[in-house]
């Protein structure tokens, strides 16, 4: 389906629903989906409506008939799915990024940049809500340098910066919301790593300098984070917060400069709200980062009865009067 470019500005990509980890969709789901990939929204929607009058919690039906709502350019229908989705799974970035994709071709900057401020804080490490953010910054500077040079048409100034503008985007097109068939998380610019190229000809030889050995640092305890991590988890899987909340440092940098006090308040609620929480972590690595610091990352596998997601996490440590306290945490 052709689409009108989003004023010239690159939107990246926006994910499919691959960050919901449910169990292999039933057949239902996928007959909906197929409908979907193949262009028939009508009966998609029909058939995802009956499918989620059904199971109205399913986060991945309600995501999926927003996708084919965008398809089908109604917009304002697409919005009210993603809003909805946003107050019933605050948890998950994905609707928040799809609603700052529909808010901007509206022309509605204010609202995109607030949703992607959301999804920026609730997963910090979302690379393509922070790519999105930085155009919708660059579209609305755009726009306050034209009214500028209404206002004063012989602004140099701003003749340079709104040229600069102009010239890191308009090389670039508008990349609408992804299809529902996307398997994985898509960055917002994929980087295809060159096959190198074999050149004809003599090889030269290669010198080979001694290498100069230097003695091994000292190691660096690192006993007992992977406990303080699984205590972490565990706190979090009983709904227990205040146990939760003390795992982490005076020190923990909150995601996206968030006072701690809001952090808090806003992370009682997601541990409260659900009637059961579990929690897995696998694939756990420790590795010594520094003097009684170190980093644990692992596999995380939630689920509440609310919703489900795996992800892959790192949590930054500092060992303080003896114990691992969270400083930093990560996913992706």
């Amino acid at each position: 389906m052709k689409r009108t470019p989003l004023l010239a500005l690159l939107f990246a990509v926006v994910t499919g629903y691959a960050a919901f980890a449910y169990a292999a969709p039933n057949t239902e789901f996928q007959e909906i989906n197929g409908l979907f990939k193949q262009g028939q929204y009508a009966p998609a929607l029909d058939r995802v409506n009956a499918y989620i009058s059904k199971n109205p919690q399913d986060a991945q039906a309600r995501f999926l008939k927003g996708l084919i709502l965008t398809e089908q350019n109604k917009n304002a229908e697409a919005i009210k799915v993603f809003t909805g989705l946003t107050e019933d799974f605050p948890e998950l970035p994905e609707p928040y990024n799809n609603l700052a994709v529909l808010y901007a071709a509206q022309g509605q900057y204010e609202k995109a940049k607030n949703a992607l401020e959301m999804a920026i804080n609730t997963h910090p490490s979302y690379a393509t809500a922070h790519e999105n953010l930085g155009d919708i910054y660059a579209k609305m500077a755009s726009i306050a340098y034209d009214k500028a040079l209404q206002l004063d048409n012989h602004n140099a100034s701003a003749q340079t910066k709104l040229a600069l503008i102009k010239d890191l985007f308009g090389g670039r097109k508008s990349t609408m919301i992804a299809k529902a068939n996307d398997t994985k998380v898509k960055p917002a610019a994929a980087v295809v790593a060159a096959t190198p190229v074999v050149t004809a000809g003599v090889a030269k030889p290669v010198e080979v300098k001694p290498v100069e050995t230097k003695p091994a640092p000292a190691a660096t305890d690192n006993s007992g984070a992977t406990e303080a991590v699984q205590a972490w988890a565990k706190a979090w899987a009983s709904q227990n917060a205040d146990a939760y909340l003390a795992a982490y440092s005076p020190k923990f940098k909150t995601p996206g400069g968030e006072s701690r006090s809001n952090w808090e308040t806003t992370r009682r609620e997601r541990i409260n709200h659900p009637k059961k929480i579990e929690v897995t972590l696998s694939d756990i690595n420790v590795t010594t980062t520094g003097s009684n610091q170190a980093t644990v990352s692992f596999k995380q596998a939630y689920r509440s009865d609310r919703f489900s997601a795996t992800s892959h996490k790192a949590l930054e440590l500092t060992k303080t009067n003896g114990k691992w306290l969270i400083t930093e945490e990560r996913s992706r």
